[in-house]
């Protein structure tokens, strides 16, 4: 017995097709169900013993908040991390240090007042003032190092053994003096000043600033040392200069036995063997009074910053330009005109800047003809 295939009273009207779209405006999307904030559990949760039948999800503005906060958590993360990076980079670079400034030069020549003694080296030391100088390094001596309010001890005898290494490489290395070397003394410095010294040792002027003899002492090719062994006597001393920096003051003299590298045609050797002026040796005394100062990097890395160089250099003429090499008046020389009153530079204290001094008779070796 077939069925029918509509209903007695037959299709209902306004429902074409059956009425099979009935609930097709409350049908859900997929994209709609996804937004949904509640969810209800699987058959197999509803099995376990809840009180709710749904759960809730985060909305979309949740999630992006929760992405946006865990960013900026990131962020502040790797700030932090940079600053800690830098801030403990160099240890020893204090926040107040500041930049190195150009070093002060004040040169002195003195003049002799007579010809310029000339005989042996050690003769000429025995008969001057030099007679009981140390010789070489061990006639710069230390004082004892005690720690200040901001320094410890080992800190403030870094400064003075820095500060001799450098009066030792600038005043006593024989490749600096007659050789033209300067690396020893250069690498001693604080980076902020090499600037000002290459300025001084490439084109040296008589500036205050760019003045070569102001920051070693040096030689022209055509004097030699007659004897290696510098004589040198001087004083040296440190203070705090502020809760971040030390400062050295050191005041040395130091007399050098020089001769010709080539001597005048008219200087032969005697008979005997002895040399006639143009053979000897003179003396050529140098005053030094050198400002150090030191930040805790410069102790750190052990190098300086030179603030002042004070320097009485003689015998040599008024005249001439020393500030590329010092200009020695050797044996039997002499200079003309006067000069203002009589400097010793073997007499330490307080040093008086002027344009030339006359060398004292007293500062002369006096030796045995």
């Amino acid at each position: 017995m077939a069925g029918r295939a509509d209903p007695p009273e037959g299709t209902p009207e306004g429902l074409p097709g059956g009425g099979e779209d009935e609930y097709r405006s409350v049908v859900f999307d997929e994209s709609f169900v996804k937004a949904a904030r509640l969810q209800e559990f699987s058959a197999q949760e509803r099995m376990a013993e809840r009180t709710r039948a749904v759960r809730s999800l985060p909305s979309p503005a949740s999630r992006s908040g929760s992405t946006v906060a865990l960013l900026l958590v990131l962020l502040i993360a790797a700030l932090l991390g940079t600053a800690v990076y830098l801030g403990v980079r160099d240890p020893s670079r204090s926040a107040s240090a500041k930049r190195a400034e150009p070093l002060r030069i004040t040169l002195i020549p003195l003049a002799p007042r007579g010809p310029v003694p000339g005989g042996d080296p050690a003769d000429l030391y025995a008969h001057s003032p030099a007679a009981r100088f140390r010789v070489g390094a061990s006639g710069i001596t230390l004082p004892g190092a005690q720690r200040t309010e901001n320094f410890s001890e080992s800190q403030v005898m870094t400064a003075l053994t820095t500060a001799k290494d450098y009066l030792v490489e600038s005043s006593l290395d024989p490749e600096v003096l007659t050789g033209g070397a300067v690396r020893p003394v250069r690498i001693l410095l604080d980076p902020d000043q090499l600037e000002q010294f290459d300025r001084s040792m490439n084109a040296p002027a008589a500036d205050g600033y760019h003045v070569a003899t102001g920051w070693l002492v040096r030689y022209p090719a055509a004097v030699v040392l007659a004897d290696p062994e510098v004589r040198v006597r001087g004083t040296m001393s440190v203070v705090e200069a502020g809760p971040d920096a030390l400062e050295v003051t050191s005041d040395h003299t130091f007399a050098y036995a020089l001769r010709r590298a080539t001597p005048a045609r008219s200087g032969t050797p005697d008979a005997t063997g002895a040399a006639s002026g143009a053979w000897q040796a003179s003396l050529f005394t140098v005053r030094r009074e050198l400002t150090f100062r030191f930040d805790r990097d410069d102790l750190h890395r052990h190098r300086a910053e030179l603030l002042a160089s004070y320097v009485q250099a003689g015998p040599q003429r008024c005249a001439d330009d020393a500030s590329r090499t010092l200009r020695p008046l050797l044996a039997g020389e002499r200079t003309t005109g006067r000069a203002p009153a009589d400097t010793d530079p073997y007499s330490l204290g307080e040093a008086t800047a002027a344009l030339c001094g006359s060398l004292a008779s007293d500062a002369q070796p006096t030796p045995p003809r």
